[in-house]
């Protein structure tokens, strides 16, 4: 099934029952009266938050959602049943606007819900009309309509760690050789269509670090071309980037500077943000080269020494340096209050 992180649902709240005319038919009771019960009011509409990122691919062929309508009213005054309720599941951390009525939602945890429309109120039954001066009215009132709305549905990854880079830099590789991910890799462009999540475990944590590889990003991306900017978006709620950059296709600094600028077109915060640096492929350069590389990574990204790291799934301690790394990092994180440190790297200044 296709990952889709944006779609437009519609959905209608339940009708409200019909109010009902009764009349009291009881033994030894001569007189009788008004007895007609209310309707029931109409299913409302929720949003509620769920861990798979790929439920929103399930509305493609159902798009519409339907509260269930109230039941009528029913004799001796007994009101009808109220309608079921729609759910309408969306991945955590999806944004949510109602275009009918221009309020926007956020779903940020799991089994976190919203209602959204509100069913139609039951109609009121005979009964409800009994005054001082009419004791048997005739008459009962209709239900009336539940609210109806037009959702579109963007999902925004909730992501640790976010990877970007140009295509074939090594994204996808290092996700899995740092995660238990199966990202698919390949040499030729685009090979990541679209985000893939690994969970990755740091010593003494309670949770795992979630990781985002993200397609890879060209020149122009920001105004739409090749995959666009459509998936930039999963970018703005990651703690940390890591810039990935091969350093066999261009140099590293050219590529450094090119991926801060797309993500500063994009969104002025990003580039600002705590980032690492991997220089991947290590394998293909030369042993007595490394050393200068790494000098010129660090002099690119204008990064600290303990957040550029020069890496390949073929050396093992390679990507062992990078794990520890991005823990390390996300606990000082924390410790500062989610803020990034001081020493955060070379910061925009156009």
């Amino acid at each position: 099934m296709a990952f889709v992180d944006e779609i437009r649902v519609t959905a209608k709240a339940g009708r409200g029952g019909d109010g009902v005319v009764r009349w009291r038919r009881e033994k030894f009771v001569p007189k009788g009266g008004p007895a007609g019960g209310d309707g029931g009011r109409g299913g409302d509409v929720y949003l509620k938050g769920v861990a798979d990122l790929g439920m929103l691919a399930r509305y493609r062929t159902h798009p519409h959602f339907q509260a269930g309508d109230g039941k009528p009213g029913d004799s001796q005054k007994r009101q009808g049943i109220k309608g079921e309720d729609v759910y309408i599941e969306v991945p955590v951390g999806s944004v949510v606007l109602d275009e009918t009525r221009g309020i926007t939602y956020e779903m940020l945890e799991v089994g976190q819900t919203i209602k959204v429309l509100h069913g139609g109120e039951g109609g009121l039954g005979n009964s409800a009309f009994v005054s001082a001066t009419n004791q048997a009215p005739n008459w009962a009132t209709a239900g009336k309509e539940g609210e109806e709305g037009v959702f579109l549905v963007t999902l925004k990854l909730i992501a640790d760690v976010g990877f970007v880079g140009l295509p074939n830099a090594g994204k996808s590789t290092l996700l899995n050789a740092l995660t238990n991910a199966k990202s698919k890799v390949g040499n030729y462009p685009f090979t990541t269509l679209e985000p893939h999540l690994g969970a990755m475990w740091c010593a003494h944590q309670a949770h795992p670090i979630v990781l985002a590889d993200l397609p890879g990003i060209i020149e122009g991306a920001e105004h739409g071309k090749g995959l666009g900017y459509k998936f930039l978006r999963h970018i703005e709620r990651t703690k940390i980037l890591v810039y990935v950059i091969s350093p066999i296709r261009d140099s590293v600094v050219n590529q450094y500077n090119l991926l801060r600028k797309i993500l500063g077109s994009y969104h002025s915060e990003l580039p600002k943000r705590p980032a690492l640096l991997a220089v991947t492929h290590l394998d293909q350069i030369p042993e007595d080269q490394h050393t200068s590389l790494l000098q010129e990574a660090q002099s690119a990204s204008g990064l600290p020494e303990d957040r550029v790291f020069l890496v390949s799934y073929l050396i093992p301690e390679s990507t062992q340096r990078l794990r520890k790394g991005l823990c390390s990092f996300l606990v000082a994180l924390a410790g500062d209050g989610g803020g990034a440190p001081k020493s955060s790297g070379r910061e925009d200044t156009g």
